[in-house]
């Protein structure tokens, strides 16, 4: 008569247990943080800093990991500068272009906008106001990226729809 002696739970451990899974599908079905590159021209810091510090925020929609570069480059060699700025937009998700009237002038916005788009990335352009400015970077126009007025709510989904594959 071999007869295992099987185990059994208690009441309060099956309830413990059942609490342990409904929170992990919980949390599961939360998005997760999307890593987001940058991409605005130095004039426009302050604005991109107050960006990323909602984003931070506990209280804020809006919500990612930022990938992009929080200091310039220390080089004028464009090659070294390309190859850094390359990785940063590999490990992102998402490029959220930050538009002001000085942006349309950079050709390194430009660039970025099309190293995202080359390797596969969602871009969406944001800007401060009620309308976007007159003179768009030229990447914007030509690749039909959508702009949005600087939201929470319109930000934070306008990434995870970048980051789902949907302009």
């Amino acid at each position: 008569m071999g007869g295992g002696r099987g185990w059994s739970l208690s009441n309060d451990d099956l309830k413990k247990l059942e609490k342990i899974a409904k929170e992990s599908l919980k949390k599961d079905a939360q998005p997760a943080k999307r890593n987001v590159f940058i991409s605005f021209v130095y004039e426009d810091i302050k604005d991109v800093n107050m960006l990323r510090a909602q984003s931070k925020n506990e209280n804020s929609d809006i919500e990612f990991n930022d990938w992009s570069l929080q200091e310039p480059f220390d080089s004028k060699r464009a090659e070294y500068i390309r190859r850094g700025i390359t990785e940063r937009i590999r490990q992102s998700s998402v490029t959220l272009v930050y538009i002001s009237e000085k942006t349309a002038d950079s050709k390194w916005v430009n660039w970025e906008i099309n190293e995202s788009i080359r390797l596969g990335k969602g871009v969406k352009g944001v800007y401060k106001g009620n309308v976007p400015p007159s003179k768009l970077p030229e990447a914007i126009t030509k690749n039909k990226i959508q702009l949005i007025p600087w939201t929470q709510k319109g930000i934070a989904k306008a990434i995870e729809k970048a980051a789902e594959g949907k302009q």
